[in-house]
C-alpha cells in the first residue's frame, strides 16, 4: 500500500504537468484569436487604441523634453493622467468627461483661491477653523448636489472633480505657502491634456455617439425581424427537436431579441453623450431622447418575442399533424411582419419617412386567414367535457396504484384506487390525516408534481393548447407593430427626415391595420 500511493501521485503529477504544458502551447494561439476577434468585430477599437497611444506619447513630451519640462515642471504628469481618464471611445463621451473635468477644476480652483484669500486675513487659529468649516460646508453641499437627477446624469464627474480639487488646494494651503502657484500649473497641464484629447477625438477619425445610437436602433429592428422569422420557422420545421432551457449565444432567435432587451442603459448613455457633441453634419441635431423612447417601445415588443420563443421550449408541445394545419397562414403573417420591421429599419437608416405603402391590407388578410384556419378546426381546441373527469380519475388512480409498491417499504399503505369519485375522496382524506408523518411528506414530493403533469396531459384539448398560446402571441406582435410605427413617425417628424420618394427602395407593400384579432372564438365555437 505504501508503494501504490507514491506511484499514483507521480502519475497524477505527470498528467497535470502534461495538461499544463498543452495549455501553455495553446495559449498563444488562443490569445491571437481573441485579439483578432475583438478587432474584427469593430475595427474602430483598433483606431481608438492607436489614438490613445499617440495622445499619451504627445503629453509625455512635456516630461521628456527638457525645454518643456523646465516650463511645466513636475506637474506635467497631470497631463498624462488627464489623457488616461478623459479620452473615451466616442467623441461625446470624451467631451462630456473633458468639459466636466475642466469646468470642475476651474471652479474648484477659483473657490479655493477665494477661501485661501479670506483665511489669510484671519489669525492662525481662526484660519484653521475657517478652512475646516469651508471644507465641511462645501463637501456636504457638493455631495448632496450629486443626488439631483439632472446633476447625476450630466455633471456627476465634474462635481466629483470639483470636490477633489477644492479639498486638495484648500487643505494644502494651510501648510504650503505657494499652493496657489502649484494649482495654476496643474490647471495648465490639465488643460493641455484635455486639449490633446479633444483634438484626437474630434478631428482624427472621430467616432460619434449619435451615429452609434442611430445605427444601433437600425440593428435592433433588423434583429427583431430575423428573430421572429427564425422563431416561427423553427416552430413549424423542427417539431421533433428536443427542447432545452439553455439559450445558446449563437442562437439567432436569442441573439436577435437579447440585443434589444439589454439596450436600455446603452441607449441612455449614447443619447447623453450625443447631446454633448457639436454639429458635425446636417444629421447630428437629432432628438436623441426620441431614440430612447423608441428603444423602450422595441423592448416591449421584444418581450412578446421572448414569450414566442418560450413556446419552442415548452414541455407540452402540439403534435406535428396539428401544427401543419396552421403552418401556411402563420408563415404568411410572419413574413409580412418581418418585412414591415425591415422597411422601418431601412427608413431610419436612410433618414427618411416610412413608405406610405407600408400600410396596406396584406397583413390583415394574412391574419384573417389564420383566424379562419383556427375556426375550421374546433375539435382541436374544444373537446367533450363528459369524459374529462373520468380520464383524470383513471390516470390518478393508475399512477397512485403503481406508486403503492414504491412506498410500501417506507411504511406507507395506500388503499386500492378505483376510477370513481369516492375512491379519489378517500385517498385525499387519508393524505390529510397523515400529513404530519415523514413518509407522507415524501409521498407528496413524489406524487404532487407528477399528478399535476398527468392532469395537464390528460385533457383532451391540451395538444392544441400550446399552439393557441403561440398563435395569440404571434397576433400580439402584429398588434404591437403600430406602436413602433407611431414612434418612428414621431422621430421622423421631429428630426425632419426627408420625405419618401417613389424612387426610393420599397422592401414591403402591405398595410398594418389596428389588429384586434384574438382567440376568443374558441368559446364561440363551443356555443355553435
Amino acid at each position: 500500500m505504501e508503494l501504490v500511493l507514491p506511484i499514483s501521485a507521480k502519475e497524477n503529477l505527470k498528467k497535470n504537468m502534461k495538461a499544463f504544458s498543452e495549455k501553455l502551447k495553446r495559449f498563444p494561439g488562443l490569445l491571437w484569436q481573441t485579439v483578432w476577434r475583438v478587432g474584427r468585430d469593430d475595427p474602430r477599437r483598433v483606431v481608438h487604441a492607436l489614438k490613445v497611444g499617440l495622445s499619451l506619447t504627445l503629453v509625455s513630451l512635456l516630461y521628456l523634453l527638457e525645454p518643456l519640462f523646465k516650463g511645466v515642471g513636475q506637474n506635467a504628469i497631470w497631463a498624462v493622467m488627464t489623457v488616461v481618464v478623459v479620452l473615451e471611445f466616442t467623441a461625446g463621451a470624451t467631451l462630456c468627461k473633458g468639459l466636466n473635468r475642466g469646468l470642475g477644476t476651474l471652479l474648484a480652483g477659483s473657490l479655493a483661491f477665494l477661501t485661501g484669500y479670506i483665511a489669510e486675513k484671519t489669525g492662525l487659529v481662526f484660519r484653521a477653523v475657517f478652512i475646516g468649516t469651508a471644507v465641511f460646508v462645501i463637501g456636504t453641499a457638493t455631495t448632496y448636489l450629486r443626488f439631483f437627477p439632472y446633476i447625476k446624469r450630466n455633471y456627476d464627474y465634474g462635481v466629483l472633480i470639483f470636490l477633489l480639487t477644492f479639498n486638495l488646494i484648500t487643505v494644502s494651503s494651510y501648510r504650503v505657502s505657494n499652493v496657489l502657484k502649484i494649482a495654476h500649473e496643474r490647471f495648465y497641464t490639465i488643460a493641455i491634456g484635455c486639449g490633446v484629447c479633444l483634438v484626437m477625438t474630434l478631428f482624427i477619425f472621430p467616432i460619434w455617439s449619435g451615429e452609434d445610437l442611430h445605427n444601433s436602433t437600425v440593428i435592433k429592428l433588423e434583429g427583431l425581424a430575423k428573430s421572429i422569422e427564425a422563431c416561427v420557422n423553427e416552430y413549424f420545421n423542427n417539431v421533433e427537436k428536443e427542447t432545452t432551457q439553455d439559450k445558446s449565444p449563437e442562437d439567432p432567435i436569442y441573439k436577435g431579441y437579447k440585443a434589444v432587451l439589454d439596450s436600455k442603459s446603452q441607449d441612455e448613455t449614447l443619447a447623453l453623450h450625443a447631446s454633448w457633441e457639436p454639429r458635425h453634419s446636417r444629421h447630428c441635431r437629432y432628438p436623441w431622447q426620441q431614440y430612447v423612447k423608441l428603444g423602450a417601445v422595441l423592448r416591449h415588443f421584444g418581450y412578446t418575442v421572448v414569450a414566442l420563443h418560450g413556446c419552442l421550449q415548452s414541455e407540452i408541445q402540439t403534435p406535428q399533424h396539428c401544427r401543419v394545419l396552421f403552418k401556411d397562414p402563420c408563415i404568411r403573417v410572419t413574413n409580412e411582419l418581418s418585412k414591415a420591421l425591415m422597411e422601418i429599419a431601412n427608413s431610419i437608416r436612410n433618414r427618411r419617412h416610412c413608405s406610405p405603402e407600408i400600410l396596406s391590407d396584406n397583413l390583415h388578410e394574412a391574419l384573417q386567414d389564420l383566424n379562419n384556419a383556427l375556426k375550421s378546426q374546433p375539435r382541436l381546441f374544444l373537446g367533450s367535457n363528459n369524459n374529462q373527469a373520468t380520464n383524470m380519475l383513471a390516470v390518478a388512480a393508475a399512477h397512485a396504484n403503481s406508486s403503492q409498491k414504491r412506498e410500501k417499504y417506507n411504511g406507507v399503505s395506500l388503499s386500492s384506487f378505483k376510477t370513481d369519485n369516492s375512491a379519489l375522496l378517500e385517498w385525499k382524506s387519508k393524505r390529510m390525516t397523515n400529513e404530519n408523518s415523514r413518509s407522507e411528506a415524501a409521498e407528496r414530493k413524489v406524487l404532487r408534481p407528477q399528478l399535476s403533469k398527468i392532469a395537464i396531459t390528460s385533457l383532451e384539448f391540451s395538444e392544441a393548447l400550446p399552439f393557441a398560446a403561440f398563435a395569440s402571441l404571434l397576433v400580439e406582435t402584429v398588434a404591437r407593430l403600430d406602436n413602433i410605427i407611431e414612434e418612428v413617425e414621431e422621430l421622423a417628424r421631429i428630426a425632419c427626415f426627408k420625405e419618401f420618394k417613389p424612387g426610393d427602395e420599397v422592401i414591403v407593400n402591405f398595410k398594418t391595420q389596428k389588429v384586434n384579432v384574438t382567440l376568443n372564438h374558441f368559446s364561440s365555437q363551443g356555443a355553435e
